[in-house]
């Protein structure tokens, strides 16, 4: 028998759980938003944007460590992958946004501090998207033109992510209220 210390893990079981079930809800609430709505017309973007910023908001006051966001978007755009037939093409870009989110988070004074949800999610939502623009560019190369339609649909979406920020900060308030977060 020896005596050595017991090494505390990073993630406790129910949050690998409860971060991969946000990242699923996440994923499916976007995909039902937009069937929906129709299609992608610009009621149904917004929503699916405010509705998976709330998520994440939500799902990193619940778990307030470094590298949720992180997981949750390896795992979320795993789901998307394999689940919903999303292309692997949007991975670079959600993967520079979620290191340059928790990079942001860690700057600010870590993922425990009330504010860094919000600017951890504003910075993956407009780095992500942005990059988007660049992997979309890249691909459009030979006719530019077609980027003019792009844009404005980036745009519109972005203004969900925004709202969802806002939207976030009232829900987190009201799960606070429930007992749900801490």
């Amino acid at each position: 028998m020896t005596n050595s210390p017991i090494r505390k893990r990073h993630w406790e079981a129910r949050e690998l759980v409860l971060i991969g079930v946000f990242a699923a809800a996440a994923k499916l609430s976007s995909l039902l938003i937009a069937l929906a709505g129709g299609g992608m017309n610009p009621v149904s973007l917004v929503a699916k944007n405010l509705v998976y910023t709330t998520l994440i908001i939500v799902l990193l006051t619940k778990v307030p460590k470094p590298g949720t966001l992180l997981l949750f978007t390896v795992i979320s755009m795993i789901v998307s992958v394999c689940l919903m037939g999303g292309s692997l093409t949007l991975l670079p870009a959600a993967l520079a946004g979620a290191l340059l989110g928790e990079l942001c988070i860690w700057l600010t004074g870590g993922a425990s501090k009330p504010w860094s949800p919000w600017i951890g999610v504003g910075v993956y939502d407009l780095v992500s998207k942005g990059l988007s623009l660049g992997v979309s560019f890249l691909f459009m190369r030979e006719s530019p033109s077609l980027m003019t339609v792009v844009v404005p649909i980036v745009f519109i979406g972005y203004l969900g992510s925004l709202g969802g920020l806002w939207f976030g900060r009232k829900t987190v308030k009201e799960l606070r209220h429930a007992g749900f977060v801490r």
